[in-house]
Parts: C-alpha cells; sequence; structure tokens
C-alpha cells in the first residue's frame, strides 16, 4: 500500500471577523459515545454423519475469550430456517445493540452478498459458475435477500443492491457474466515468471532442498505486484461487507475468488520460505487477509468461498484451466486452496471447491437452515487487538463450527475503513458534504506530484468547546485516501487538527490548506474531517490527474 505524504506546510486558519486563529498541539478529546456491541456466533453443530444436532441448549455451550470462560448474553436455536426460541419481537428494537430480534415461531431470513473477483478470475469458469448461481436462484427462501457486487481491481460496482426477485438477481448476474474478468492476464504473468525462474535455476522442487529465506530480483517484483493485487481485492471484499453492514437476518458471503494465494512471498518463490523476504517490504499471507477476516467477524459475516479457477500451475495447457497438476504446481494450487478454507474456517463458513463450486447456493444454503444463535458483550477498550473465540459442546461425537475471533476496533480505524470502502464504491455511507479546492498538480521528482489543495467548514458544523484559556477550540481529525489508475491503495494518514476560535459571528468560514504527495498516476481521492466529539465526517471526492 502507497501512503499519501502531507505536507508539513500545513496550516489551519479560522476566518472570523478580527480574530486571530492558529493550530496548536492537540488536545484530549471527550464525550465519545459508548455503544453497548455484541458479537454474534451462528454456530453449527454435526454429528459424525454430518447432519445438524438439534435441541441443544446454552447450558451445554462453554464459550471462552482469550482463554478465559464468559456468559452467553443471548441464545437460540434456527431449526429448518424457523427460530425456535426468540430473542425479541420482529420489528422492534432490541434491548442490546446487534441483538437478532427473532420471535419463537418465526422464519429467519439470510441475507446472501456475492463478491465477485474479476481480478484473479477467468471469464469462462466464473460464468459457469454465475449460471449455475442463476439457475439455484429458486432456492432463495421466500424471506431471504440477495446483492451483487464485482470488483475489477480499481472499482466495486454494486450490480444490484438487497433484493428478492429473481428476475432483478438474474439481470444482474447476467450483467455480471458480461462484465471482463483479467485471471488470463494472471496467469500470462505467472508463466513470465516460470520461464524465468528455469532461466536462471530451473524449477525449484521441494524434494531434497534446503528452503531458501530470500527471493531473486524477479521473483520480488512478481511478488510485490501481486501483492499490491491481493490487497487491493482485500480491501474491496472488506469495502463490500461495510456498505452491507446492516441487513437482517443471518448475513453470509459468498466469495467468488479467482485464486489468492496463500503468502505473496513463497506463492512467487515456488516453495515455502525459511525467513520470508524481510527486504522487499513484503507482508505474510495472515497479514494480507487479516482486514477481511476482522471485518467479517465484527460485523457478523459468514465467509462461504468458492474457488473460481484463475492461477493456475506451469503444466496447464492454456485451454483448460482445470488440467491436472504436478509437482511444484500442484504446491501452487494447494497454497491457494488454503486461503479460501483459512478465510471460511475462521469466519464459520465452508470452502467449496472443484465441482461443489457449482453447487455453492444450493450448499450455503442447506448449511444457513439449521444453527443456534448466540451472542456475547466484550469489554470494549477500542484498542485493535485481536481476540480468539473458543466454542465447544460439552457433548461427545459432534462437531462445532463458527467463527473463531474478533477485533475490537478501535474508532480511528473504523472510519479509516468507512474511507477505504468509499474509494471503492464512490461514496461514503452517512458522510456528510465538504467543500474542497484542488489546485495544479506539480510535478516535484521522477515519478511524483504535488497536489495543494483547500477544505473550508462552517463553524456550526462542529461543536467549539471552551480551552484551558477560555478560547472555544475543537480538535478533528483530516484523512486523505487515494486510489490510483492502476488500483493502488495508499495507507489512510491522520492528522490531529486544533481549530480555535468563536463561534456564531456572521460570515465566519474554517479554511485548511496543505499539499499532498502522489504518484504521478491518475487518482481517485478522498478527504475527510471527522469530528471525534460528534462522530460527525465531512467527505469530498476529487479526479486528480497529472
Amino acid at each position: 500500500m502507497r501512503t499519501i505524504r502531507l505536507l508539513a506546510s500545513s496550516v489551519l486558519f479560522l476566518l472570523f471577523p478580527a480574530l486571530a486563529a492558529g493550530q496548536t498541539a492537540p488536545t484530549p478529546v471527550f464525550g465519545e459515545t459508548l455503544e453497548v456491541r455484541v458479537v454474534n456466533l451462528e454456530v453449527v453443530v454435526t454429528d459424525r454423519a454430518g447432519l445438524p444436532v438439534s435441541g441443544l441448549e446454552a447450558g451445554d455451550f462453554e464459550l471462552r475469550v482469550d482463554g478465559a470462560e464468559v456468559p452467553i448474553g443471548f441464545f437460540t436455536e434456527v431449526r429448518g430456517g424457523t427460530a425456535i426460541a426468540g430473542t425479541g419481537e420482529p420489528g422492534e428494537a432490541p434491548a442490546v445493540p446487534g441483538v437478532p430480534a427473532l420471535a419463537p415461531g418465526e422464519p429467519v431470513d439470510t441475507s446472501y452478498l456475492v463478491f465477485i473477483d474479476e481480478v484473479f478470475s477467468i471469464p469462462r469458469d466464473r460464468n459457469r459458475v454465475l449460471d449455475r448461481l442463476r439457475s439455484d436462484l429458486g432456492r432463495l427462501g421466500p424471506e431471504d435477500r440477495m446483492a451483487i457486487v464485482a470488483f475489477d481491481g480499481r472499482k466495486l460496482t454494486m450490480l444490484t443492491s438487497w433484493s428478492s426477485s429473481p428476475t432483478v438477481l438474474d439481470r444482474a448476474l447476467r450483467e455480471a457474466q458480461a462484465r471482463p474478468a483479467f485471471g488470463q492476464q494472471r496467469l500470462s504473468e505467472l508463466r513470465t515468471l516460470q520461464t524465468d525462474q528455469r532461466y536462471f535455476r530451473g524449477l525449484p522442487t521441494r524434494q531434497g532442498s534446503l528452503p531458501r529465506s530470500r527471493l531473486e530480483a524477479h521473483e520480488l517484483a512478481f511478488a510485490q505486484r501481486l501483492q499490491d493485487r491481493l490487497e487491493g481485492v482485500v480491501f474491496a471484499a472488506v469495502g463490500a461487507l461495510q456498505s452491507f453492514a446492516q441487513p437482517p437476518g443471518r448475513k453470509v458471503m459468498l466469495l467468488l475468488s479467482g485464486g489468492w494465494p496463500e503468502d505473496p512471498a513463497e506463492y512467487a518463490a515456488g516453495e515455502p520460505l525459511l525467513l520470508g523476504d524481510p527486504d522487499g517490504g513484503l507482508r505474510r499471507g495472515e497479514e494480507v487477509y487479516a482486514p477481511v477476516l476482522a471485518a467479517a467477524n465484527q460485523i457478523g459475516y459468514t465467509l462461504y468461498t468458492v474457488d473460481v479457477p484463475g492461477f493456475s500451475g506451469p503444466d496447464v495447457d492454456a485451454g483448460s484451466s482445470e488440467a491436472p497438476m504436478e509437482g511444484i504446481a500442484a504446491w501452487r494450487e494447494h497454497s491457494l486452496r488454503q486461503t479460501l478454507y483459512r478465510l471460511a474456517g475462521e469466519t464459520g463458513g465452508k470452502a467449496l471447491l472443484s465441482a461443489q463450486r457449482l453447487d455453492a447456493l444450493a450448499a450455503v444454503a442447506a448449511d444457513t437452515r439449521s444453527y443456534y444463535w448466540l451472542g456475547f458483550t466484550p469489554v470494549w477498550k477500542g484498542d485493535d487487538r485481536d481476540h480468539e473465540v473458543a466454542l465447544r459442546v460439552r457433548r461427545e461425537g459432534v462437531r462445532v463450527r463458527s467463527r473463531s475471533g474478533f477485533v475490537d476496533f478501535s474508532v480511528n480505524r473504523e472510519v479509516s475503513l468507512r474511507l477505504e470502502s468509499g474509494l471503492l464504491l464512490g461514496e461514503v455511507p452517512g458522510a456528510e458534504p465538504l467543500t474542497l479546492e484542488v489546485g495544479r498538480p506539480q510535478r516535484v521528482r521522477p515519478g511524483r506530484m504535488r497536489v495543494p489543495f483547500t477544505l473550508t467548514l462552517a463553524p456550526e458544523q462542529l461543536v467549539l468547546l471552551p480551552g484551558g484559556d477560555g478560547v472555544p477550540a475543537a480538535t478533528v481529525e483530516l484523512r486523505v485516501a487515494a486510489l490510483d489508475e492502476n488500483g493502488g491503495r495508499s495507507e489512510v494518514p491522520v492528522m490531529p487538527l486544533v481549530i480555535r476560535g468563536e463561534a456564531g459571528k456572521a460570515g465566519a468560514a474554517i479554511r485548511f490548506a496543505s499539499e499532498m504527495e502522489l504518484r504521478r498516476l491518475e487518482h481517485r481521492l478522498l478527504v475527510a474531517i471527522h469530528d471525534p466529539m460528534t462522530g460527525r465526517l465531512f467527505v469530498a471526492e476529487r479526479e486528480i490527474r497529472p
């Protein structure tokens, strides 16, 4: 991810008649809203034959967070799509935010979010999966709904919002089939890498060789491009989850992946690495995929990963992405599958691979008919830490499948994720408009440009409170997010700003002028002001061209 450089010449002005203003050191901000939230666990319990186990009660489950047993806050069984016990009345606000309102005997609906990865999938194979989704739409229950999004490497496109109409969903899936996909290009890049590997050192094998600790130059270049693309598609999936965070009923994502390697560096090497590649700026696989796991577990989505062939091995015929593979090609294929197993397993879902991909919707519909829905309320600290969740049933001979953790997101991280989602979808839900003026980009050095910008706010948009010196002030946060023409995304820097002045003056305005440094490419830019005191978020969007 490429970091935006906000230049230090930034100046904050409060334009009030006869009032001096300036920037001071940030002061502590108090008054963030305390919100009680729960972690929902959708738990599938099966016997040795794989059949659902019914009739369990809350006392049959042992729930541990970070090794310590915690009480179950609410519990119900869903059997055959119907709630057996209740947590409230449908349509009524829950007593605790995040707890589903389920009444005994009422049907429990499922919301299916379909995410189509066009970066790594091959059109023919993708369309085969989509054909089966279209033919299986009748498996949706009368209360169920589906939304469909597709990511092409730069933009996340909503093909349809939540809909229960087979006609609407069929039309959206047909539209998805007509869109380009770029898996063949990724396969070509892989074959170029393999040719280079043969030329420089022959094809690596795992038999009789010691693991390496470093990548060759051509492998490192491939791994860096691969990581950039993987981070892009992962954050697109995160953006989709966040943008569709509040549907009713149980939430599942069908993640149609064209091949997400378990570890970019090892995938490039074609073998396990002893210590990774510390000099290449590469992330381990668990770091690359952590954001989508965190978002799914936090929001309450179960991931059902579906392999849509894209990446493949060196000996695969160009006309078939399903040809038998041996040696290093088989190892690479294993790497792709392990990612799908992990994403599904840590969110309580299933990986639907090979022949199962064509029955994806049928399998998910069956898997979400009978389960236990329980939840608990952690002590939220907003420290961005990972927490392990372990659940077992006090009964022999059963298997339990549920999400395995959650992240205690800070307010700062949640705001940044909203902006990242906005880069992909073209809007930030719940944000208010911000006045932004962008100057002419100036080339400052090879491959870089400097972009001046000015923000304007009205004083009534912020809450100014008396400071220690009696002058009203507000501490806000400036964030800038950028997406370039190649799909490269920036990290989202946060700059605290202290605004000082007197509210209520006629004709007053708040103006902030600064510059940023970007790569000399076309960019989609989001600039935001977040007020931690009120939670309000002001956003402006611009297209930047060199």
